[in-house]
Formats: C-alpha cells, sequence, structure tokens
C-alpha cells in the first residue's frame, strides 16, 4: 500500500442483480452436492426483468427441480412483489444443461485439476478477520441494510443495494481514517413520491436514517464526524434488481475476494464444484495467507497457486509479504508446501468442500466470514488458522 494514498472498495447487497445469479448458480450446486458430493458442476445464471435462464454444464446422479430452487433461492433474497418488476412466483424460469465435456472429465477423474489458472490468496493485519479495512467494511454495510430491510429497522427498503469505502492509509500504509461512505440502497416509492421538495425533504430523512441505523453502527470506532457520507447519491433509487439491471454470474469478483487489495486470477466461485481449481484453491490460498499472518510470520501475504488442467500438483507456488515477512521467505514457502495439501484432492478433503455450503458464500463475500458447523456441514473452513501453529514450528 502507497504511503499516504486514499484506498478504495466497494461491496454489493444480496439483491444486487449480480449476486442474485450468483446465489442461484450457488444454490443449484448446493442441491446437486446434497444428492450426490461427487457432482460435477458448473452452472452459470443470467437474470433480468421477469426472468431468469440457468445453463452450464453437470454430471451427476442427483435430481433436481431447477425451478423449484431458482423460485426459492428469489424468495429467500426478497424478491415476493411484482411492483419491482421481478419476483420468485412470476418470473419466468429457462435452464439449458448439458453434461461436462469429457475432455475436461479426463483431467478431472484422475483427481487432477479441473481447469489450468492462477489464484491468488490475501490476508493482513488491518481488521480482527485479517481483511483490508474497506472492503470489510463495505460487506458489513450491505449485511446491515439488508438486516435492517428484513427487520424493517428502516421502513421500505428494498434487496438490492451497494456500498463503497475510501480509507486513508499512513505513510506506513496503516489505516489511519475512513474517508468516504457510499450506500445506494433501493426503496420503495414511499420515499420517493411527491413534488421536488418533498422528495428532497424524503430522501434527507432516509439518508439520515440510514446513516444513524447502518453507516455508523458499522463503522464503530472508525467513526468520526468528517466522514464524507453518501446515501443514494441520484436522489433516489426504486427501479433496482434484475428489473433495473441484468445479472450474471462472476461478474463480481472483486467484491467477492479482497476489494481489489492483493491480484486477483480472474476466475469466479459461484455454481462451480470444488474440482474447479479456480474456487477450491482460491479458497486455500486464502487459507494459506490467513495462517501466514496468524502465525506471526508476516502482517501481510499474498499466496499465488497455478495449475494445469489433468494435472494434480500444482505448477507454482508463489510467496509474496510485501517486506513485513518475520522469517525467511523460502523457509516459509518451504513450510507452506509441508503443511497444507495443494492437490486438488488433497484441498478438497483438507477442507471438507464436497457438502452444500456454498450459497452462503455468494453473499457478503467469501472471506473474513466466521468459520461455523449446521448440521454437519462445515462452512467457510477457510477462514480457520488451525494450521497456524504447525507453520510457525517448521519456521521460527
Amino acid at each position: 500500500m502507497s504511503s499516504g494514498r486514499l484506498f478504495t472498495s466497494e461491496s454489493v447487497s444480496m439483491g444486487h442483480p449480480d449476486k442474485v445469479a450468483d446465489q442461484i448458480s450457488d444454490s443449484i450446486l448446493d442441491a446437486m452436492l446434497a444428492q450426490d458430493p461427487n457432482a460435477r458442476v458448473a452452472c452459470e445464471t443470467l437474470c433480468a426483468t421477469g426472468m431468469v435462464v440457468v445453463a452450464g454444464e453437470i454430471t451427476t446422479n442427483a435430481y433436481v427441480e431447477i425451478q423449484d430452487v431458482v423460485r426459492e433461492c428469489i424468495r429467500e433474497i426478497g424478491y415476493t412483489d411484482p411492483d419491482m418488476a421481478f419476483d420468485y412466483r412470476t418470473c419466468a424460469v429457462l435452464a439449458s444443461i448439458n453434461k461436462q465435456s469429457p475432455d475436461i472429465a479426463m483431467g478431472v477423474n484422475t483427481d487432477g485439476a479441473g481447469d489450468q489458472g492462477m489464484m491468488f490468496g490475501f490476508a493482513c493485519r488491518e481488521t480482527p478477520e485479517l481483511m483490508p479495512l474497506p472492503i470489510q467494511l463495505a460487506h458489513q454495510l450491505v449485511e446491515r441494510q439488508a438486516s435492517a430491510r428484513r427487520e424493517k429497522i428502516i421502513e421500505g427498503l428494498r434487496p438490492d443495494a451497494k456500498s463503497q469505502v475510501t480509507v486513508e492509509y499512513d505513510e506506513h500504509g496503516k489505516p489511519r481514517r475512513v474517508d468516504t461512505v457510499v450506500l445506494s440502497t433501493q426503496h420503495d416509492a414511499r420515499w420517493s413520491a411527491g413534488d421536488p421538495k418533498v422528495l428532497r425533504e424524503r430522501q434527507a430523512e432516509l439518508k439520515e436514517r440510514v446513516t444513524a441505523q447502518i453507516i455508523r453502527p458499522v463503522l464503530g470506532s472508525w467513526w468520526h464526524d468528517k466522514v464524507r457520507v453518501l446515501v443514494n447519491p441520484t436522489g433516489k433509487f426504486e427501479i433496482g434488481g434484475p428489473h433495473g439491471d441484468t445479472g450474471l454470474t462472476g461478474r463480481k469478483i472483486i467484491v467477492d475476494t479482497y476489494g481489489g487489495r492483493g491480484r486477483h486470477g480472474g476466475g469466479a466461485f459461484s455454481g462451480k464444484d470444488p474440482t474447479k481449481v479456480d474456487r477450491s484453491a482460491a479458497y486455500v490460498a486464502r487459507n494459506i495467507a490467513k495462517c501466514v499472518v496468524a502465525a506471526d510470520l508476516a502482517d501481510e501475504c499474498e499466496v499465488q497457486l497455478s495449475y494445469a488442467i489433468g494435472v494434480a500438483e500444482p505448477v507454482s507456488v508463489h510467496l509474496n509479504c510485501f517486506g513485513t515477512e518475520k522469517g525467511n521467505p523460502a523457509k516459509i514457502a518451504q513450510a507452506i508446501r509441508e503443511v497444507f495439501p495443494l492437490t486438488p484432492k488433497g484441498i478438497i478433503e483438507s477442507l471438507k468442500l464436497r457438502s452444500p455450503i456454498y450459497r452462503p458464500t455468494a453473499r457478503h463475500g467469501h472471506f473474513g466470514r466466521q468459520p461455523f458447523e449446521d448440521g454437519g456441514r462445515n462452512f467457510f473452513t477457510w477462514e480457520r488458522t488451525d494450521k497456524a501453529k504447525a507453520l510457525a514450528s517448521l519456521v521460527k
């Protein structure tokens, strides 16, 4: 991080059209894995006004009623009112599903990677979650917007929302203060009806309530009187969701990861089973980077893994601690190979990835989340730091 600079990250809510698409894709993946843990799934979703299109390559012994899964996902997100021009009861659901290509399956069947590519993981000390501060705050803002909407803390909010947080860093690359917060939240007509004067008054009231009920509680100790707050800067946000903008699976890859901090290999996550290293290797890379920082081997860590299709072992493992390492980088890299299984099969088994755990990842970020167990399923296992001690013992 350059000294004395502003850095900005954004997040989007569960009702943002691209996130609607991500959640539908991961809901279908979960439905497949619930019946067939070895299902091969690559599921893409497009959603627009009154319509959802699901396409992909799926090889499985499971039977899943795609239409029911799609409608339940949309209902749970909050698109339940036909006035939003997109709701779970009336939207059309179209599906075009083929089997996985035998050319791809040939490599995966021998426990090789399902594709080539490079994946990155990142961690730093800016937050308790070992995430960069701007993206962590941005995620928490849209998460709280969803709670305020569902619990009717602020009446008339709708599912679509976007947040953006700008943080000022000091000359040592440490967060100094929050400079600007932007929160655009969809709402119903009660906040946008009336003549221009009434509209201004209602929008001012909405900004005041959003600031008090969402922004200030999220910022906590980062709040100060000079934070620049922008709520619905265009004046109103009544038309939103898939009616306001087309949604596509995999179009929010920076939101899903580190908000622009660290690098990104370009591969999306949602709708892909764990044989796709775009997903599983990015998860283990985060796990590695987080354990390096948790073990106090560095204050900031970026890990790159690269794979070739059909080949089990990674082509390369690259570690960058940006000068913050507290041990020999070569020894840290060697310890990583000893502690963490890096073949697709090893990653899947160590992180318990063959179960229906993916839909929660498709909202509010895949990283910086709290690991938990529910019904025998382990969620966000890549956020655990239980291997930090073993890592440290091999380096120090």
